[in-house]
């Protein structure tokens, strides 16, 4: 039981994932109101970690369903077994079609996909929907009565209601927007990159390789960075890479030599590397860009 966002704050400082009092107030608020918590922001900020420490912190199994274009209720909700299906209907010697197929199709025959396991889970789980925005509106409307009342309906069987209410995250790094009745049933919360104190902490936390000159210097670098008008901002987890790839290189100071180096492992597009490349003498020596 978690009685204060104070406690969950804790919970995840534990798992090495640093919040501020609006995130640990607004999680807490989802587990203690039973809620979807729908958490939108940059890629790279934290939203998938956050649900994987959330998991470990409350000691609750992670089941994670990964969204992509097209995804529908085979792949997301179940399937039928069908080779078993097949071999049950062969092995029904001439029996009649009716009583094969209410066997065939109970649930004995069904293959969990991540929702409806997390549904017949028996001890308490948090379900992962991780970047809903690339699935499109049809799947979106498909998950209204998960989000809503924590039961599905499967035609053969009839509704399914879970046997113990899991906590269910939903990722989106906002590519498209969501409509009024997903946004309704969900408790809300944006995560963008953190300030400059947030991030020097995060980074001294888990580069243990680099001292603190290093890092304050590169969180300074990197925030900089991300003022640039580029295509894609450098994330967390590329603060992290870069932070660390200092210390394999035993780089002590960031010179514009090095950040032009190393400009691969905190951006993703040659254009964004080119930019930042051409300003590497600005950037390192404190200069406004």
């Amino acid at each position: 039981m978690i009685n204060s966002p104070e406690q969950l704050k804790q919970l995840l400082n534990n798992q090495n994932y640093l919040v501020d009092d609006f995130i640990s107030t607004t999680v807490y608020l989802a587990c203690a109101l039973e809620k979807p918590l729908l958490i939108e922001g940059p890629a790279g900020v934290g939203k998938t970690q956050l649900a994987i420490c959330l998991a470990r912190a409350l000691d609750k199994e992670l089941i994670r369903l990964q969204c992509y274009e097209g995804i529908d209720a085979s792949k997301a909700l179940y399937d039928w077994d069908y080779p078993r299906q097949l071999l049950r209907i062969q092995a029904g010697n001439g029996e009649g079609w009716k009583r094969a197929s209410e066997e065939i199709f109970g649930r004995e025959f069904l293959l969990q996909r991540p929702l409806l396991r997390s549904l017949l889970s028996s001890k308490p789980a948090l379900l992962l929907i991780d970047e809903l925005d690339k699935s499109g509106e049809e799947f979106e409307s498909f998950l209204l009565e998960l989000l809503a009342d924590f039961q599905v309906t499967i035609p053969e069987l009839g509704t399914v209601e879970a046997k113990v209410k899991p906590l269910v995250l939903l990722t989106s790094n906002g590519s498209r927007d969501f409509s009024d009745a997903l946004r309704r049933r969900c408790l809300h919360l944006y995560i963008n990159y953190p300030d400059l104190a947030r991030e020097q902490d995060i980074l001294t936390r888990l580069c243990t390789e680099s001292d603190d000159a290093v890092v304050r210097e590169s969180v300074e670098l990197i925030q900089r960075i991300r003022k640039l008008p580029l295509h894609k901002l450098p994330s967390i987890s590329e603060s992290i890479d870069f932070v660390n790839a200092l210390a394999k290189l035993k780089i002590t100071r960031i010179t514009p030599e090095s950040l032009t180096g190393l400009a691969g492992i905190i951006l993703k597009y040659p254009q964004d590397i080119k930019s930042v490349s051409e300003k590497a003498v600005a950037l390192t020596g404190f200069v406004k860009v």
